[in-house]
């Protein structure tokens, strides 16, 4: 009995595409040459980074022109990289801005916000520790304000 020709191809088609499949997993090294090493399955906790931390900032007016907004609430988040974010509202407009430390210092900084009316708020403190700082803020040149951080 003789095997159709088109019987054949599909025989050989179907064992080059078995040969094929059960080879896909292996490495193929020539002889004298160390396999290459093959990916671990084991997986590694990544430690967290650091933690923002958020502290309230207290403006207590410092001069006549800044006694008309009374004392002002915000917020300054520490974001643990040497910067952070500073919101105060003052006279209904609010500011937001941001924080950054002195190059080569522990604990002195800026911090400067704009206003959603176009003020400018200008601050310097320096952190006393982790949590407590203190400093002065100008607002648009003119009214100062003795800040408080933390507590």
């Amino acid at each position: 009995m003789t095997i159709p020709r088109s019987v054949t191809f599909v025989r050989l088609t179907l064992a080059a595409a078995l040969a094929a499949t059960a080879l896909s997993g292996c490495y193929v090294v020539p002889l004298g040459q160390p396999a290459p090493a093959v990916p671990s399955s084991q997986s590694y906790a990544v430690a967290p980074g650091p933690i923002a931390q958020t502290f309230n900032a207290r403006l207590y007016p410092s001069n006549t022109e800044a006694a008309r907004y009374g004392a002002v609430a915000g917020t300054v988040t520490n974001d643990m990289n040497g910067r952070g974010h500073f919101n105060a509202q003052i006279g209904g407009e609010q500011f937001q801005g941001e924080a950054t430390r002195v190059a080569g210092s522990r604990g002195t900084g800026v911090a400067n916000a704009t206003g959603s009316r176009g003020g400018n708020l200008s601050c310097q403190y320096t952190m006393n520790s982790a949590t407590l700082g203190s400093g002065q803020c100008v607002l648009n040149g003119g009214p100062a304000f003795t800040m408080h951080i933390g507590g």
